[in-house]
């Protein structure tokens, strides 16, 4: 703690102390210290997983294969094909896969797209019976840099 003692001034009266007293702000640091090493090992704890390495493939444009599209507004279309709804959706992906080899679904969704409507194709594909289903993105700008 910082303290002036010093000779008063002309008119008697002691002299105003200007410093700042960091013993407070000091305090504070130390006890956040002390918090962030106590809670980050339990941050740090997670459950061991082995996550999908990242791959870039380009496509293989195969005739069999059926290319989905979906718009921002979720409406899904085979090919330039709209489909009313996600039964009908079901009934043609029935009869693509039963198919000797199966085609592969690649689903080209747009960028401002509600997760939600890529998903519901995702589990038509899944309740057809569809066992390769993939994703159609735009390769990054400038290609691969590595």
């Amino acid at each position: 703690m910082a303290m002036n003692v010093g000779p008063a001034d002309d008119s008697g009266e002691d002299q105003m102390n200007s410093s700042i007293n960091t013993t407070p702000l000091v305090d504070v640091m130390l006890v956040l210290l002390i918090i962030f090493l106590i809670t980050i090992p339990v941050v740090t704890q997670t459950i061991k997983l082995e996550l999908p390495k990242e791959r870039n493939l380009p496509t293989q444009t195969k005739p069999e294969n059926i290319v989905l599209a979906v718009n921002r507004d979720g409406e899904v279309h085979w090919g330039m094909q709209r489909l009313a709804d996600a039964e009908e959706l079901v009934a043609r992906l029935k009869t693509e896969a039963v198919k000797d080899p199966q085609p592969e679904v690649h689903i080209r969704g747009d960028m401002e797209v509600r997760y939600e409507s890529v998903g519901r194709v995702i589990v038509a594909c899944q309740r057809a019976g569809i066992l390769k289903v993939g994703f159609i993105t735009e390769p990054p700008p400038g290609g691969v840099t590595r």
